[in-house]
């Protein structure tokens, strides 16, 4: 595909000025396709995978559509986690932060609803929210939906594997009917195709696939282990790669818990993160993290969705996930790659990891820009 630069594609001078103050110059492919459909108006259909810039994709089209004279909200965006909403929320707040009178507000689960309620009365123009609270809002009639032009569903998959299809439904069915929906998927079962019959009106499929998952300078490895020794290879490794900051994927809350305990009980910086903590307790997790206070952060791969962390110099597959075949993907920006390590455990009772990609996982750790 023939690339596009951002000067050429119509876009507001604040628009430009924000993406190239964030360093970019040409628009991904997905980029190169959405942002024109969906500022026409249009419902849309993308489909792509984590790594090629929907974040983007969808808020820039967003911001060239929102009135900042109009203090009511006008978009509503819907992420399956409280990680991804504050991701996308900071990533929108990036591009317009040459524009003046945009208010972004990200709204979950965990937080308190009254600061949420009040924020929501000040202005907001767009909310970056999880189905549940959204919903929650919508039944309060503390968000007032006259206003809204456009909703856009991002990582639509994932929502509905966890379980938040009537939310969704339930946001959709109270919106103003003249309005644009999008929905960004990586893969596009029977659930999502019902949706958009429903709920979109003749939707442009936009569809863009990667032909590398993996970033050049990523080292990959997988280890035959017996469970009981786990623990004990994870240990060796850390001790061989010495990784600054280092992700540990496990499949269930328990496992997360128990191996924190373990590797505290070693000697090492560890913490956990997992859908039964409370936002307070996460966000401490996260700022540990991010400040170095903590080195290795165990987490399940629903909790840690959205997460944006420099310096992760390894990911550590603790447990294979249980569609057997699955995808690690860490997108930093180009000039910023560096080595890194992805190494996944195999216990003998896994012995065919070549599965059809339909039933892929996908484990992400989202950087920046190509989110």
């Amino acid at each position: 595909m023939e690339t596009v630069r951002f000067e050429e594609m119509g876009l507001s001078e604040e628009i430009q000025k924000a993406v190239r103050y964030m360093g970019f110059e040409e628009a991904s492919p997905i980029q190169a396709k959405a942002i024109p459909a969906m500022i026409s108006g249009i419902d849309l259909i993308g489909q792509a995978q984590t790594g090629t810039g929907k974040t983007a994709a969808f808020g820039i089209p967003l911001l060239e559509k929102v009135d900042p004279k109009l203090k009511k909200l006008q978009a509503i965006v819907l992420c399956p986690t409280r990680e991804l909403a504050i991701q996308v929320a900071d990533e929108i707040r990036n591009l317009s932060r040459y524009m003046h009178g945009i208010k972004v507000l990200p709204i979950y689960g965990g937080q308190d609803i009254v600061k949420q309620i009040r924020s929501l009365k000040s202005g907001t123009q767009i909310v970056i929210g999880t189905p549940g609270r959204v919903m929650d809002h919508m039944r309060r009639k503390t968000m007032k939906l006259d206003f809204v032009h456009t909703v856009v569903l991002d990582e639509a998959d994932e929502m509905l594997n966890m379980g938040f299809r009537e939310d969704i439904e339930f946001v959709l069915s109270g919106v103003p009917e003249e309005r644009q929906t999008v929905l960004f998927s990586a893969t596009m079962p029977k659930p999502i195709m019902e949706i958009t019959k429903k709920f979109q009106n003749n939707a442009k499929v936009i569809k863009v696939t990667k032909k590398e998952l993996t970033v050049p300078n990523i080292e990959q490895y997988y280890y035959d282990v017996k469970p009981k020794k786990k623990e004990e290879v994870l240990s060796r490794l850390l001790d061989i790669y010495s990784p600054r900051l280092s992700v540990v994927f496990c499949n269930t809350k328990k496992q997360v818990d128990l191996l924190v305990n373990a590797l505290l009980g070693r000697g090492y910086f560890a913490a956990g993160l997992h859908g039964d903590m409370k936002q307070e307790q996460r966000d401490r997790v996260m700022q540990g993290f991010r400040t170095g206070k903590t080195e290795i952060l165990v987490a399940t791969d629903v909790a840690a969705r959205g997460i944006d962390v420099d310096e992760v110099e390894a990911v550590f597959n603790y447990d294979l996930p249980q569609d057997i075949m699955y995808t690690v993907s860490v997108v930093p920006d180009a000039q910023d790659a560096k080595e890194e390590h992805f190494l996944s455990y195999q216990e003998k009772k896994f012995t065919n990891l070549k599965r059809s990609r339909d039933t892929a996982r996908r484990r992400s750790m989202h950087r920046k820009f190509r989110h």
